[in-house]
């Protein structure tokens, strides 16, 4: 487990500060842990269990807590399944396979077939976007709308961001704070507002977060680009949100590419926003309805 953190103990105060978190999840959830291939994989489910299924997949550097503000609205139409990616800070395996390979898509239908799920909607954000998508483009017949937020793979990676980064190391939690807001675009304030979670409740995941950077071994390897023939299997619906002002990855020219290769793909830029991308509960709940 410590391969992912720094230290073993920052693994554990990771670990511990996101039981509590998870403790004061908005709705009622059952915690799963699922045997797959590449090891147990924890998911929290919320939703009526007879509701059509929603599979969502985390960021990387953190975990099924980000989806805390958009659960309520989406367990009202649907399970709602919120899987702890491996090899990030969550309570799944710390295994990483490559990128670059079909285990990922491997390791997720082990997680649908543990889940009982032959066809689903999926939604994903950064990493987690890419991983829907690479899914997507490996077993169309198994999504059933697709969803993707500031996603990997289909503009280019940008990392002018980096140096800002190492600079920011040397000044502690500050650094920290302000690398997760001036690289991510994580918007503290913005966070809230958005979210519909009181005050302290949201000062305690920010909390969580800047915990989670200071301990935790990002990925280092870039996200594979999807070809267009490969992007041109996604038949299902398929909506991707971007932020026009994403330090990490060209939203334009991920726009350009869905709306040039994905048949039936809507692209929304958002003007203003960066990487971190917050209040799209209803535009997404309202797409995967239609």
């Amino acid at each position: 487990m410590s391969a992912i953190y720094r230290t073993e103990a920052g693994g554990n105060e990771v670990r511990r500060r996101y039981a509590e978190i998870l403790s004061g999840w908005p709705v009622p959830a059952e915690h799963l842990r699922l045997p797959t291939r590449e090891g147990e994989t924890f998911v929290v489910a919320s939703g009526a269990p007879g509701s059509p299924p929603l599979l969502l997949l985390h960021g990387s550097g953190t975990n099924a807590a980000m989806w805390m503000s958009d659960v309520p609205a989406w367990a009202e139409h649907f399970r709602v399944h919120a899987v702890d990616l491996i090899g990030e800070p969550g309570l799944s395996e710390p295994r990483r396979p490559p990128l670059s390979s079909e285990a990922c898509a491997l390791w997720l239908d082990d997680v649908l077939g543990a889940l009982g799920i032959t066809r689903t909607a999926v939604v994903g954000a950064s990493l987690g976007g890419w991983l829907a998508l690479d899914y997507a483009t490996r077993r169309p017949d198994r999504v059933e709308r697709l969803v993707a937020m500031c996603p990997g793979g289909l503009g280019r990676q940008k990392v002018g961001w980096v140096p800002k980064a190492i600079m920011l190391r040397p000044f502690g939690e500050w650094g920290l704070r302000k690398t997760l807001q001036t690289v991510a675009g994580f918007d503290f304030t913005a966070i809230q507002t958005a979210s519909g979670l009181d005050a302290s409740r949201t000062q305690e995941f920010l909390d969580y977060m800047v915990l989670t950077h200071r301990h935790f071994r990002p990925r280092t390897e870039r996200l594979p680009l999807f070809s267009d023939d490969a992007l041109r299997h996604l038949t299902m619906p398929t909506l991707v949100i971007v932020g026009e002002r994403d330090a990490m990855l060209d939203s334009h020219e991920t726009a350009q590419r869905v709306t040039r290769t994905i048949p039936h793909a809507i692209a929304t830029v958002l003007p203003g926003v960066a990487h971190s991308i917050t209040g799209q509960t209803q535009p997404i709940l309202d797409f995967l309805l239609s």
